[in-house]
């Protein structure tokens, strides 16, 4: 009886066994792909595994990464030069983000050029976007010094790249030209979801446009905006490929990040269990931005 009992529940199962069975598949991708490496990432921070030398060292060194860390000022230096690329390029590209989404949104008779407009920067390659910056911001032969000669003859060429706050400046106007498209995407299609109904009322009314604006759009466009800013928030605390590629986190280590920190540490210097310290020190930055962002998305719910 038992048996014919456990058979039909295999053939007809429950709503709730059916649900189990159907997330079983994502849950064991879940753990392959997100839980387990995290997992080898703290386990390895807290051993001694220096690869160089072919010493092949493999010793538990217990919190002592963690120690060294706090005490390492070129950890607080990258990690100081990753939060201030984040507080200068998140509200950059969301500033100019929104100006393109309320553009890509007025009603053209061909929306598609200015939508394909806002899909390029997006796909383009993060080291590619920084190589071709690199070039426009070089000394001798880049586009913005060659524009600087011609509205000013005579000038002297300015050194972007080898001075830490021009260097800074140029990595962060790339990082916003290249994600305020992004942002774009995500806001345009929150815009589309507002209801025209609401801004003929709003005119009926007498409201300017200004004001729908900021009591129409701003207010319901606000969960798209702050799903733009958790990807966003993310992604520029992980920000690599564009300094790399612009400066190699020079000059010195002026523009150096944590993400660059940790590939120093980990594939120059093949010191894999600082470097796995160093990963979850970045992988705690993001999860505690992400949980601030989270509970503003709860407030407003």
């Amino acid at each position: 009886m038992a048996g014919r009992t456990m058979i039909e529940r295999l053939r007809d199962p429950s709503e709730k066994s059916l649900g189990v069975l159907l997330l079983a598949p994502a849950f064991l991708l879940l753990l392959l792909i997100v839980v387990y490496p995290i997992a080898t990432l703290i386990f390895n921070s807290f051993f001694d595994m220096r690869l160089s030398g072919g010493s092949g060292g493999f010793k538990f060194v217990g919190v002592e990464n963690y120690l060294l860390v706090l005490k390492d000022p070129d950890f607080w230096n990258a990690t100081g030069n990753t939060v201030l690329i984040t507080l200068v390029t998140v509200p950059g590209a969301l500033v100019v983000g929104l100006g393109l989404a309320l553009l890509a949104n007025l009603p053209f008779k061909r929306q598609w050029p200015v939508r394909l407009a806002l899909l390029l920067p997006w796909a383009l390659p993060l080291a590619f976007a920084g190589l071709i910056f690199a070039w426009f911001f070089h000394t001798e032969y880049g586009v913005v010094n060659d524009v600087v000669r011609r509205v000013w003859p005579g000038s002297e060429p300015t050194m972007w790249l080898l001075r830490p706050n021009w260097a800074f400046a140029a990595i962060c106007l790339t990082i916003v030209w290249k994600t305020s498209s992004f942002m774009a995407l995500i806001l345009l299609a929150g815009l589309q979801m507002i209801p025209k109904s609401l801004y003929e009322a709003a005119e009926v009314d007498g409201a300017s446009r200004w004001q729908q604006f900021w009591q129409i759009t701003i207010p319901m466009l606000m969960p798209s905006i702050i799903v733009a800013l958790i990807f966003r928030t993310i992604t520029a605390l992980q920000t690599f490929d564009i300094p790399y590629t612009m400066t190699k986190g020079g000059p010195g280590n002026a523009t150096e990040t944590l993400a660059m920190l940790i590939h120093k540490t980990t594939i120059d210097y093949l010191d894999v269990g600082y470097g796995s310290t160093l990963a979850v020190f970045m992988f705690l930055l993001s999860l505690v931005v992400t949980g601030v962002y989270l509970k503003r998305i709860g407030r407003n719910a």
